[in-house]
């Protein structure tokens, strides 16, 4: 008797491995929050309707999960490991529902393996939720499509919504389908639903419209720079375009992983998904979003992952060919996903095997991982300073936002810290009081920069006390080197002023 394979258990089992392998990560003592989370969670400290660049979304998760497990790792990075089984979840529900279960686990096996996921489902970024709320409104979108149902569209409605209030690219879905709708010839069935649909995501617009009307519409100067709108003219440059550009493929290649590309380029030349109106439907979306970015890329830089949070789908289609084909095909599959998954796993893990003591690799855990360590060690040391110079109410701050919000979850008490600008654009920093606030008030300042041997002209001090310079090590290799100041008095505070959004 042949016993049928149960691809839902068999999702479980994996999912959940890979869910504890970055609990596991998370509580490895040498890694600290990506810069990025550490601000994202100073943000939770510091609760708004929206912020300078960002919707409230990620401020709000790390608000309730820190409020539950406390400002540590876990309660940070309990938001991407949730939501990454989550972003799986859907998507294998999404490809089971429309194919198989064969279809649905290999779609949520493609995607575990695409370093994009990876980046999502670890690290609580505001790609987390976006990519979470992006694949459930496609599958609430495809249901209603083919049930009629109301219920549907409401759903799709509201996860459109908690997608805008966790990054405004979900505005994407509008375009997405609206265009499946003409193609698919369901524009008139379903109007009236999509105008639902259209009128409850409408409400994710409404927190940034409050904080933006109260705060000189900084986010929406914020986007058009970095769409490359504002400030002076330049000359077009086709060298520096160019260069955009293939840095740009280069990025999305890395993103899907290199040992992946085999099978999706397989994929667009031997299917005919074109022919197939459930193929466009899960393509339609990465398309849009990988062409419009490569467009933007001519004029602008474009960060590496802006476009993904709609790859999930693409997962699904890929997965759709790759379920029909046999021998070497196979073979590969199971090499490209296992290489995959596994890479990033030997670099999360603690070092069980011992391979990651090999100089090489070592030193390539080292680099990977550069942003994420040696703030807790620097946190310490600043504690160690202020309780050894008696300046325990001395007020910490840096030029960096990334070393500021560290600074400040790793502080006992988490205090507010600062940043002072000294020529960089602007940020949510800029918009918090600073230190204006501690001028002729006869207060210490703790200065503490990767980049500075001093805050220079911009800050105006009394007399500097203390200083040195604080080597932080990486599995005992070598890392960085942070200058620690202590200084007294604060007498005058000039920031650069930045007119760059």
């Amino acid at each position: 008797m042949r016993i049928r394979k149960s691809y839902t258990l068999y999702f479980w089992i994996i999912s959940l491995a890979l869910a504890v392998a970055k609990l596991i990560f998370t509580l490895r003592p040498e890694i600290d929050l990506f810069t990025e989370e550490a601000q994202y969670w100073l943000w939770s400290q510091n609760m708004a309707w929206h912020y300078y660049s960002k919707p409230p979304m990620v401020a709000v998760l790390n608000y309730l999960s820190t409020g539950l497990l406390g400002n540590t790792e876990i309660g940070v990075r309990i938001n991407a490991i949730v939501f990454g089984v989550g972003i799986s979840w859907i998507t294998f529900l999404l490809g089971k529902r429309m194919y198989s279960p064969k279809v649905g686990f290999w779609s949520a096996m493609i995607l575990q393996s695409m370093p994009m996921w990876w980046l999502a489902s670890t690290f609580h970024m505001t790609d987390t939720s976006l990519t979470f709320f992006w694949i459930l409104t496609v599958y609430a979108i495809y249901r209603g499509l083919e049930e009629g149902k109301v219920s549907w569209w409401i759903l799709a409605g509201f996860t459109t919504a908690l997608g805008l209030m966790s990054k405004l690219i979900m505005i994407l879905a509008f375009p997405f389908l609206i265009f499946y709708m003409i193609y698919s010839g369901s524009w008139k069935k379903h109007r009236n639903h999509f105008l639902i649909f259209l009128l409850l995501s409408l409400i994710g617009f409404i927190p940034m419209l409050i904080w933006n009307w109260q705060n000189d519409f900084y986010t929406f100067r914020h986007l058009a720079a970095l769409g490359g709108a504002g400030g002076e003219s330049t000359p077009f440059d086709f060298g520096k375009s160019a260069q955009q550009v293939l840095e740009y493929l280069g990025g999305q290649v890395a993103m899907i992983s290199i040992f992946l590309l085999p099978l999706f380029g397989g994929f667009v030349l031997r299917s005919k998904f074109y022919r197939d109106q459930k193929s466009v439907f899960l393509l339609l979306a990465p398309v849009l979003s990988w062409i419009g970015f490569a467009f933007l890329s001519f004029f602008t830089s474009i960060e590496v992952n802006w476009p993904v949070f709609a790859y999930s789908s693409l997962a699904i289609a890929s997965a759709v060919w790759l379920v029909e084909q046999k021998g070497k095909w196979l073979i590969y599959r199971n090499w490209a996903i296992g290489l995959s998954i596994g890479i990033p796993l030997l670099f999360i893990l603690p070092d069980f095997t011992f391979l990651k003591s090999i100089a090489p690799i070592k030193k390539a855990e080292k680099s990977v991982f550069r942003r994420n360590s040696g703030y807790h060690p620097l946190a310490d040391r600043v504690q160690f300073l202020q309780d050894s110079l008696g300046s325990k109410d001395a007020f910490v701050f840096s030029e960096t936002y990334h070393m500021a919000s560290e600074l400040a979850f790793y502080l006992p008490g988490n205090p507010q810290t600062f940043m002072v600008n000294m020529g960089s654009r602007t940020n949510q920093f800029d918009l918090w009081p600073g230190l204006e606030q501690f001028e002729g008030k006869e207060k210490k300042g703790i200065f503490v920069s990767w980049n500075y041997d001093s805050p220079g002209d911009f800050v105006e001090f009394d007399q500097l006390i203390y200083e040195e310079k604080f080597k932080i090590e990486f599995r005992g290799l070598p890392n960085r080197v942070a200058t620690i100041q202590v200084w007294k008095n604060l007498e005058k505070y000039k920031p650069f002023i930045p007119d760059s959004f």
